[in-house]
């Protein structure tokens, strides 16, 4: 039984090419972080290497294995807290493309944040999605597809998983995880479409702890010092050069806090995504002008384009916090103070 819920187009797709023996030898799961690529990814795996009836069944030892990350054909790749997914990576993978399943039917590959792929490990894996060794799928996950060589993405079958409706999320939490409706609205506001993340945070509250703190950093920077502003750019950088995911974490989140700032300063609250700082949220953007959040927004866009690139990160943090309005924070009681959710 496949495990990803609302990708309803794509798990029919893979069903008619499994029925039909007519499976691609490489995959690019594209989507947002959190959206289900990759439990995806392992129910394909577990589906191509499956001892039951109707694959993926999740009971045979093949299925249970792969699901325990302990089956010998099924391989993944990712960046282990590094900066990218170096060669030396990919020429292991293409070693053990080359050998016989081991254990099961086929041997898979899932290759996690494929974006962080190096130019050189791209290149090389590359030369195996042009030549293919039989029995092997290669499954690439990504969240900026964009930031792929295009000749790697040609190469590949492309799925993309699209956010689910807030609604969807909302019911899924109440139904199969017994959520309070009022804690299930907010998981669902904040994933973003991402059922994963909402499934997650439900399960562990110190995801919405870490997600609060963020919040509030982030918040609190609009009456910060430039050098309190300066401190926080580079300890952003430091975790960004030690972990890049680090960055496409907090970035998304820092412009989302931006986003429900414009919506506030337009009186359309109903679409916030913060709900839980929603007051607070409102009391802020009567000091900012639409101009300023438009215009921060914009270069909070052009923060993360640049990173992605590889451009200094400290430099650019800096320039962001330099190009930052600075405002007195208020809560949401109208006095000053700091920047808290409403609990």
């Amino acid at each position: 039984m496949w495990q990803v819920l609302g990708q309803d187009r794509n798990l029919a797709l893979l069903d008619r090419s499994l029925k039909e023996n007519s499976i691609a030898h490489a995959y690019l799961l594209v989507g947002p972080r959190h959206v289900g690529k990759r439990t995806l990814a392992v129910n394909l795996a577990q589906a191509l290497n499956c001892d039951g009836f109707e694959p993926p069944c999740g009971q045979c030892r093949s299925c249970r294995r792969i699901l325990e990350g302990k089956h010998a054909d099924v391989i993944a790749i990712g960046l282990d807290s590094r900066t990218e997914i170096s060669i030396d990576d990919i020429r292991e993978a293409r070693r053990l493309a080359n050998l016989p399943p081991y254990e099961g039917k086929c041997k898979v590959f899932i290759v996690n944040d494929a974006e962080y792929l190096s130019n050189e490990a791209s290149n090389a894996l590359l030369k195996i999605l042009e030549e293919p060794p039989p029995k092997v799928v290669w499954l690439l996950l990504a969240c900026e597809e964009n930031r792929l060589l295009p000749t790697v993405v040609s190469r590949c079958h492309r799925l993309e998983l699209k956010p689910m409706p807030v609604k969807q999320i909302e019911r899924i939490l109440i139904d199969s995880r017994s959520t309070r409706s009022d804690e299930a609205r907010l998981l669902a506001r904040l994933a973003c479409g991402c059922l994963g993340w909402a499934l997650s945070a439900s399960a562990d509250d110190n995801l919405l702890k870490q997600r609060s703190e963020t919040i509030d950093k982030l918040a609190s920077l609009l009456d910060a010092s430039l050098h309190q502003r300066f401190a926080y750019a580079q300890e952003l950088a430091r975790e960004f050069s030690q972990d890049r995911r680090t960055v496409a974490e907090v970035m998304p989140m820092w412009l989302g806090l931006w986003h429900d700032f414009m919506l506030a300063k337009c009186s359309y609250e109903e679409a916030i995504t913060n709900i839980d700082y929603e007051e607070t949220i409102e009391a802020i953007s009567r000091q900012l002008t639409l101009i300023e959040i438009k215009d921060f927004m914009a270069k909070l866009y052009s923060a993360i384009e640049d990173i992605s690139k590889n451009v200094n990160a400290l430099l650019t943090l800096e320039l962001l916090m330099l190009n930052m309005p600075r405002k007195e924070v208020i809560d949401g009681q109208g006095s000053m103070g700091a920047f808290q959710a409403r609990r």
